[in-house]
């Protein structure tokens, strides 16, 4: 696909700007993107047990993903790709802001870690297949989402895995990760627009439309005892791993 065709499939050209405006923030665990920072160990959590259950590895492994490649779709600075690096993956990470790319590039670069970032939709770069593609929050900021996941779902090797995240469209996410979020400043304002959220059947649906199944999906919740966890309650935000359906 062409870069003609990608404006209705991919990101929006103000979200890209956005996040952009936020690229020397993003490594700053106190700075506007702290939800990201407290929201991080949740989702390599569940990426751990996916990556162990997909493949049969072993949890006491600490090079789980030693011989395998990964991509990240809207990597932002590289808060997944580093640590999926650091789990011995061959990462490569791509987002549609340079700013977010180059913040991503000199992180890496200062921690020792081989990352390949590339700015761009993930629909137009010829990066081949991936045995674990990763794609965490950035779905409710895509204008097609079926044509977006079809485009995910090219990424994706024969055998891989695919671990997704974004909010769910309910009335406790409208008051809370949007209204209450951005009011006291948890995130910048204009970060989500309910709208766009997708609610875990569709998000089924369409995986299911591009050929993929669900294996497991896990809500992320919150609670003054365990803070961000992993949770059945799927009110807030979700994450979910699938493969290439039999």
């Amino acid at each position: 696909m062409g870069n003609a065709n990608v404006s209705n499939v991919t990101i929006r050209p103000e979200e890209a700007a956005f996040f952009s405006d936020l690229a020397r923030d993003w490594w700053n665990p106190k700075g506007k993107m702290a939800s990201l920072h407290q929201v991080n160990p949740v989702r390599l959590e569940f990426i751990r047990k996916a990556v162990d259950a997909h493949w049969g590895g072993d949890d006491r492994d600490i090079k789980p993903l030693a011989g395998k490649s990964a991509l990240d779709i809207g990597c932002g600075a590289g808060l997944i790709c580093e640590p999926l690096a650091r789990l011995g993956a061959d990462v490569t990470g791509v987002d549609a802001s340079a700013e977010n790319v180059a913040v991503a590039a000199t992180h890496a670069e200062k921690s020792g870690l081989d990352i390949r970032y590339m700015a761009g939709e993930v629909a137009s770069l010829d990066i081949g297949t991936f045995d674990l593609v990763t794609c965490l929050e950035v779905i409710e900021h895509v204008a097609d989402k079926r044509a977006f996941l079809k485009d995910v779902a090219a990424r994706l090797a024969p055998g891989g895995l695919l671990v997704m995240s974004t909010p769910n469209r309910t009335a406790a996410s409208r008051l809370l990760l949007v209204g209450a979020a951005e009011a006291v400043g948890y995130v910048p304002k204009g970060t989500h627009h309910w709208e766009d959220f997708i609610t875990p059947e569709e998000f089924e649906e369409l995986l299911g439309e591009v050929g993929l199944e669900v294996t497991e999906r896990r809500g992320i919740a919150y609670s003054i005892g365990k803070g961000l966890h992993l949770s059945d309650n799927e009110a807030l935000n979700y994450i979910l791993s699938a493969r290439h359906a039999a």
